[in-house]
């Protein structure tokens, strides 16, 4: 007979799936120790560039028992975002693939109040947040700790089932479940073609990213102007970048997601090179409502699209 922590933990993995999410594993809120050190060095030697905002509360992204009362566990959940088609056009400028349908924000917090609500309804009176890429969180280090996949050379979490073309969230609740045993084989053995396929060497050492020099960095988190060093190097990315994702071997692994809310904007994946090149804002607009690449705003999205187009 399941005890209680067991059977909370199955009717959760259970719902995590049915609401569409590919892998959901659980572990528990405690102090990252091993983080800890790793984030502090990154960060000292000024990796995180003009990324202010990972300065900020390094407590809490060690311990999500601050950013939860009484947290007890972390729900880490994935949701994949591998698309069925690519952009027509191989000559116009490229948008990364998690980029091509609703804003993934927007898509996985949904689910994770529906799934948060399901725990309260099934299980009880139930404290917890709910986590996407927009907070104080080390998303990899509790995916890795939940059993979900290894931290590659890429510093992306990578599974055996399904690769690496998937999101990552959390749920962080006061909640006592049944924990899954954190990933400990790094099954990249020698493999390194993420670190050769890089054109910018953003992939300075194994797990070890110069955000600085990151295509995804350059064309979204950037707000200057782009570094004229970068010229020849961007390889026709004006929005993110998959390059190191594209050539990992694990990615074979990948099929199409099942999720409607991330098909592509209509019209984006048929925009031609030109189409691109004379994009107005209310285009911008159009194409873009809901979508993560208003990120970047119309005036970064031209900006990346006018410095690589000195070189295509």
């Amino acid at each position: 007979m399941l005890n209680n922590s067991s059977r909370y933990s199955k009717i959760i993995k259970e719902e995590a799936l049915r609401l569409g999410f590919m892998q959901c594993g659980i572990s528990q809120a405690v102090f990252l120790e091993e983080e800890a050190p790793r984030l502090e060095k990154w960060l000292h030697q000024n990796h995180h560039g003009k990324m202010s905002y990972m300065e900020n509360h390094f407590d809490k992204r060690l311990d999500p028992r601050l950013l939860v009362d009484d947290a007890k566990s972390v729900i880490s959940l994935t949701l994949n975002y591998f698309p069925q088609d690519r952009q027509v056009d191989e000559n116009a400028p490229k948008i990364s693939k998690y980029a091509y349908g609703t804003d993934y924000h927007l898509v996985i917090k949904d689910k994770l109040f529906q799934l948060l609500e399901f725990i309260r309804e099934h299980i009880g009176e139930v404290s917890g947040r709910a986590f996407v890429d927009s907070a104080p969180v080390l998303d990899r280090a509790w995916a890795k700790k939940s059993g979900i996949g290894w931290v590659g050379k890429n510093s992306n979490i990578i599974s055996k089932k399904s690769g690496s073309f998937f999101f990552l969230a959390e749920l962080i609740v006061d909640l006592d479940l049944e924990y899954d045993h954190p990933f400990t084989t790094d099954h990249c053995g020698t493999c390194t073609k993420c670190m050769d396929a890089c054109p910018t060497e953003a992939i300075l050492s194994p797990y070890i990213i110069d955000a600085k020099k990151c295509i995804s960095y350059l064309t979204i988190e950037l707000k200057e102007e782009i570094p004229a060093t970068f010229r020849d190097k961007m390889d026709n990315w004006m929005f993110g970048c998959d390059i190191c994702q594209d050539v990992c071997p694990w990615n074979r692994f990948s099929v199409p997601h099942a999720e409607p809310l991330f098909k592509p904007k209509e019209n984006l994946l048929e925009m031609k090179k030109e189409d691109w090149l004379d994009i107005t804002d209310e285009v911008f607009k159009t194409i873009f409502k809901n979508s993560a690449v208003k990120r970047t705003k119309f005036k970064g999205l031209t900006r990346n699209i006018e410095f690589i187009k000195k070189t295509s």
